[in-house]
């Protein structure tokens, strides 16, 4: 039996609330009510009137003067299903596409990692790349319309984690991390990995980077992104 398995995840719309973040900047740039702001429905925020400039630069200031990718909110029950798959054997491998554009590469990885460990977010490796074929991993979670197409094109099993703007794109998905963990579970039976079974241990596994989470809960990072 083969052992050992590499999970790769996406960021943003996975793990952390992306779209949530970027409304309250557009708010803030635009001096308006964030509830005035459309929830995302379009991968490009068609919804929000932006064309690719408008987005190219209101998304530069959000990474690097309202340091968005340090505040995020984080994805409900992300850091505990990925402990406890962790705990499994599962190898936790981030892979995102934060360095699309050339500027402000230093801040986006620092604040990446930042936040990782804010939110107590395990993970083996951390990939920042856009072509997330050149990935290995044995199964991959993905919000992106075409990443999923390119995974799949390619044999790659990959989890469409659901989002308005990928509704169209067939199964498997999940509707949140509870069905995500399941999946990665169950993927790992059908490929006949083996994994262990995760400890009973005595503490949350939310704070066992950052101990302060499990007596204070989570930070509330949108008012951080807003304020």
């Amino acid at each position: 039996m083969r052992t050992g398995f590499i999970l790769g995840v996406d960021l943003d719309g996975v793990c952390g609330d992306h779209a949530t973040a970027f409304r309250y900047v557009v708010a803030k740039e635009r001096g308006v009510d964030p509830a005035s702001i459309p929830d995302q429905q379009t991968w490009n925020f068609t919804e929000w009137g932006l064309d690719r400039a408008g987005f190219e630069e209101l998304h530069r200031r959000a990474v690097l003067e309202h340091r968005m990718f340090r505040t995020m909110p984080v994805v409900a029950g992300c850091a505990e299903a990925l402990w406890r798959l962790s705990d499994a054997g599962v190898s936790i491998r981030i892979i995102t596409h934060r360095l699309y554009t050339n500027w402000g590469h230093s801040v986006a990885v620092s604040d990446t990692v930042e936040w990782l460990d804010a939110n107590s977010i395990p993970y083996r490796d951390l990939c920042f790349m856009g072509e997330k074929t050149d990935v290995a991993a044995d199964a991959y979670i993905d919000d992106a319309p075409h990443n999923v197409s390119a995974l799949r094109a390619v044999g790659a099993p990959v989890l469409t984690f659901s989002q308005p703007y990928n509704l169209d794109v067939e199964g498997p998905r999940a509707e949140g991390w509870a069905d995500a963990e399941q999946w990665v579970l169950d993927e790992i039976n059908r490929t006949g990995r083996a994994v262990e079974t995760p400890l009973k241990l005595a503490t949350n596994p939310v704070s066992r980077l950052s101990p302060s989470l499990a007596q204070e809960g989570e930070p509330n990072h949108f008012e951080d992104a807003s304020g």
